[in-house]
């Protein structure tokens, strides 16, 4: 005599699971066959007419019912504990348990020297590639010896299964900064400046600003119109193109806003070009105080550059003269600068510079050296009585 079929329980969310699961395509069909098996017997199917819906033995309705059941107050504490983990468990409890399978061709001790090998350059097995190829890898762990042979699908399951991804590359960037201390401090700083971005945004309207040029852009012009989109058709782009040279953007990206703004087009990305981008700019919003975070290139932290923010605080203060100078040492203050009659700016740009001031502080001057820390430019409206108020320390 058959026995009592297991009882099948599920939630709301446990059920639009399943739901999914069963009229899934891109699941496996074993995943939605068992999902419709539990979805059946909650709704109170004998496990005989699951067994016909689903082309399935009155057996295997059963099984799936009792692993279910075991399983559901595991899912229903995952439920309310880990909601998002919800869906690969229910996968995993439809999915065959594991098996004994026959013996692994491979040992461990192989398969770990394949995976130290995918680590490796290409190049120092003498191999002129860039990025190792499952056809590159197989050939390199027969030819050393570490294996007599093997399939590249075989070598691809071994990097899948280590999450190694030889065939692939990020661009990355070193600091240049060998103190790592120094290093972190600018981070901090860095990051600080865009956590507080939205409160100075709130509080008096500082506009925080990332800016960058990209360069070599081409201006090319189509030989045609491009065709428009039609039914059964894409839209049509002419092949052939005239080049017109190639030109360079300098765009601002507001950090609060989340838009860009008062871009620079223009065929070079000189000294004078990025000083008027920040006129430009600055000009967008003459009475609002602003903060630009820029990279270390040489035009971002130039001497004209300086010259017009000091010129903006004390227009008739003379900056100095070159070399009858002595360092000056910088810490981070905070002031502000008058652009305008009547308008008070902080006009920070970041930068590998070093100001010096002559030894009686009555000018100031612009200097810079490559292997000075990076720095943020900061002039106060009160230069002649707080120099050292100038620059603000910032990636």
């Amino acid at each position: 005599m058959p026995g009592k079929a297991a009882k099948v329980v599920i939630s709301e969310r446990q059920q639009k699971i399943l739901q999914e699961f069963s009229r899934s395509r891109s699941e496996s069909k074993m995943i939605s066959q068992r999902a419709s098996i539990i979805l059946a017997a909650f709704a109170g199917d004998a496990n005989q007419d699951i067994a016909v819906e689903v082309g399935l033995e009155r057996k295997q309705v059963g099984l799936w019912r009792r692993r279910w059941r075991d399983s559901w107050e595991q899912l229903t504490r995952l439920e309310c504990l880990e909601t998002g983990k919800l869906r690969s468990a229910i996968r995993e409890t439809l999915s065959d348990a594991p098996r004994s399978g026959c013996p692994g061709t491979f040992t461990g001790a192989q398969v770990c020297q394949i995976l130290a090998v995918a680590c490796e350059r290409p190049s120092n097995s003498g191999r002129p590639i860039t990025h190792w190829t499952q056809k590159e890898l197989r050939d390199e762990v027969i030819k050393r010896g570490v294996v007599e042979s093997i399939s590249e699908s075989q070598v691809g399951r071994y990097l899948r299964e280590a999450a190694l991804k030889p065939h692939r590359r990020k661009m990355w960037i070193n600091t240049k900064e060998k103190d790592p201390e120094v290093f972190q401090q600018q981070v901090e700083t860095v990051c600080e400046t865009y956590q507080q971005a939205a409160e100075r945004f709130e509080e008096d309207g500082t506009h925080t600003v990332c800016c960058d040029e990209m360069t070599g852009v081409q201006a090319l012009e189509r030989g045609a119109p491009d065709q428009d989109v039609s039914p059964g058709k894409v839209a049509r782009q002419e092949f052939e193109y005239t080049r017109h040279g190639t030109t360079t953007l300098i765009g601002n990206w507001d950090v609060v806003q989340g838009i860009t703004f008062a871009e620079t087009i223009g065929p070079t990305r000189t000294e004078e070009d990025f000083v008027a981008h920040i006129k430009q700019t600055v000009a967008a919003d003459a009475e609002a105080p602003w903060v630009f975070v820029v990279d270390c290139l040489n035009i971002h932290w130039s001497a004209s550059l300086v010259e017009w923010i000091a010129g903006e605080c004390e227009p008739d203060r003379p900056l100095g003269k070159k070399r009858a100078v002595r360092r000056l040492e910088m810490s981070g203050h905070t002031s502000r600068v008058s652009v305008r009659s009547g308008a008070s700016h902080p006009v920070r740009v970041s930068a590998q510079t070093q100001l010096l001031v002559e030894s009686d502080r009555s000018g100031v001057r612009h200097r810079h050296e490559k292997s000075h820390s990076p720095r943020q430019l900061h002039l106060g409206d009160r230069l002649g009585r707080k120099a050292a108020s100038v620059l603000d320390l910032l990636q």
